[in-house]
């Protein structure tokens, strides 16, 4: 925590290309007036001694505030509470599409992004995960005989049935060995919660979606030895039945130790106390816990065979068709028999492990992103999808849902587009800023690689937005031009942010994209406006100054004529609609 802090505080509040462009266009208009006025003062030396003025010095005065009413006149003063009143607007509609600004000139900034860094996880997919797809060890009596099962349901309700692969439900599944302990290491191996809100009418999560779509996995199995047990769930309330197998099976095994998942191990473990016997459940990365495996748990009669290099192909294989053809983020199950009175695991006991099964999740995209995607794509704007999924063999799950949310449609093939993070950091420089320029999918990213690949990226001058929701993705959201936390994310990352997402949507941030460059066009319009309406005023009293006759304008009544005349209507302006090609022109630099 101490590290992200100090990584925060490091990094400097950039300023927005709004105010750069407003700073540059003050100080070439202080420049002009000043030598206008210069200019004016010096024209009328020949002036100073004019009777009407009673003496040289007073008229050097006179004449000096004539400069001065001119650089009244030329100075818009309304503009900066017209800015902030057309940036407040925009807030404001960005409100009405879900998007919460906490930064008033990112509003603007939004208008120039160039890169959209974005999560795939929750953002350009749904985040409700659901397993589909459940792979076993079933016999090897003639050669290995790999069963897949399916799952319905697509919702955290505690609702569906298993088929076997002819597509017959099974009436009762816990009575399958293979089954039956998954549900147990479902269930146990979890940090999770699911619980029913009547408010809502809904079942609702507390936790990863991941551990969720476990916990209900492990309600749609069952629960062993009760023939009516499906007619009695079906009478339990909605609150009861939310977790009823998963409380059964934790009342069944008292959890007496936990290793926490790392990013380094990919797994996590929990052992357990059942009956005078501890029982190690595992789950994690398909390719960390099957190479761990020396054994696999038949699931034809529960017997014990071991692991071979055969069967551990064949699972590898299936793991690849769950995570690239079907689009599927996979885990697999496994467990171990560990001594009596072990209190404590070690990372040593994460070996010698016997599979269970694997287990294919579904997390489908967003509807929206598809549209959101080709929006991108029109108006120039480039978007990296980031995630922590890993890139296997031939596709990755992530890769699989590029293609179908349309990440992928301008590109002939993925090599040079696709890497890993590890593959990134390895390029040498030349290369690297080769790759940057074409990539669109980073997977196996940590938060440290999101701060890296946004200071990659400002260092070609992009300007960059990137989302994120843990404590520690906030060095990168502050380091960002525009960082973006989800709604459902932490207080940390939300704090260091510009703009928090309420739906957690990435079609909501191509939507504040459009809305951040019709605020800029309505700030060139009443910019315009107001310097129009100045020159006017400008030269009235220079053509006046030059003649020597009487001020047409006093400064009272320039200042009246800026703030109020010119004023209310330029605000007008920040009212204008976006035009229907605002996300057809490319990012302005």
């Amino acid at each position: 925590m101490g590290s992200i802090r100090d990584s925060m505080l490091r990094t400097d509040d950039e300023a927005t290309p709004l105010k750069k462009k407003l700073d540059e266009f003050g100080t070439f208009l202080a420049k002009v007036i000043a030598g206008i006025c210069v200019l004016v003062w010096i024209v009328n030396i020949g002036h100073f001694r004019d009777p009407a003025h009673g003496g040289f010095l007073r008229g050097a005065i006179h004449y000096f505030k004539i400069a001065v009413a001119l650089a009244v006149a030329a100075i818009p003063e309304g503009l900066p509470a017209v800015v902030t009143t057309c940036l407040a607007l925009g807030t404001k509609r960005m409100a009405r599409l879900n998007a919460i600004v906490r930064s008033l000139p990112s509003v603007e900034t939004l208008g120039c992004t160039t890169v959209i860094c974005s999560d795939k996880t929750g953002t350009l997919t749904t985040n409700m995960m659901s397993v589909s797809k459940i792979c076993v060890v079933h016999s090897i009596k003639n050669g290995p005989e790999v069963a897949e099962f399916g799952v319905s349901g697509t919702t955290y309700a505690p609702e569906g049935f298993i088929f076997d692969n002819t597509g017959v439900q099974l009436e009762f599944p816990a009575q399958l060995p293979c089954l039956l302990h998954i549900a147990m290491c479902s269930a146990l191996c979890n940090e999770s919660l699911l619980q029913y809100n009547p408010d809502k009418g809904n079942y609702e999560k507390i936790g990863e979606s991941t551990e969720v779509a476990l916990r209900v996995l492990a309600e749609k199995v069952g629960l062993p030895g009760f023939d009516s047990m499906p007619s009695a769930l079906n009478m339990l309330s909605k609150h009861e039945r939310a977790s009823y197998c998963n409380h059964y099976w934790e009342n069944q095994f008292k959890k007496v130790s936990v290793l926490e998942f790392s990013r380094d191990r990919k797994m996590m473990s929990v052992l357990c106390n059942h009956k005078q016997m501890e029982i190690m459940f595992s789950k994690g990365a398909p390719e960390s816990i099957i190479s761990r495996c020396t054994n696999i748990l038949c699931n034809n009669d529960g017997s014990t065979i071991p692991m071979d290099a055969t069967l551990r192909a064949e699972l590898d294989s299936r793991f690849n068709s769950f995570a690239g053809k079907e689009t599927l983020r996979c885990l697999a199950l496994a467990l171990k028999i560990i001594p009596m009175g072990q209190q404590i695991l070690s990372f040593d006991d994460e070996k010698d492990l016997t599979f269970i099964g694997l287990i294919g999740m579904l997390d489908p995209p967003r509807e929206e992103v598809r549209n959101a995607m080709i929006s991108c794509m029109t108006a120039g704007i480039r978007v990296i999808v980031v995630t922590g999924d890993n890139k296997i063999k031939f596709q990755s799950t992530a890769e699989s849902v590029c293609r179908k949310i349309g990440a992928f449609d301008h590109l002939v093939d993925y090599v040079g587009h696709s890497y890993t993070a590890a593959e990134f950091e390895e390029l040498p420089g030349t290369q690297q800023t080769m790759a940057l320029q074409r990539m669109a999918l980073l997977t196996r990213v940590e938060p440290s690689h999101k701060r890296m690949l946004v200071e990659a990226l400002q260092n070609q001058n992009e300007v960059v937005a990137m989302t994120g929701d843990g404590v520690n993705d906030a060095p990168a959201l502050k380091k960002a031009d525009i960082g973006v936390a989800m709604g459902s994310g932490t207080a940390v990352a939300k704090s260091a942010s510009d703009m928090v997402l309420a739906d957690d949507n990435f079609a909501t941030i191509v939507a504040a994209v459009a809305e951040g460059r019709a605020i800029y066009n309505n700030t060139k319009q009443f910019i315009r406006y107001m310097i129009s309406s100045n020159i006017g005023e400008v030269v009235c009293i220079f053509v006046a100054a030059v003649l020597g006759i009487p001020d047409t304008l006093a400064p009272v009544q320039l200042l009246w004529v800026n703030l109020v005349t010119d004023g209310l209507p330029a605000t007008a302006i920040g009212f204008n609609k976006p035009d229907s090609d605002v996300m057809k022109a490319k990012p302005r630099k």
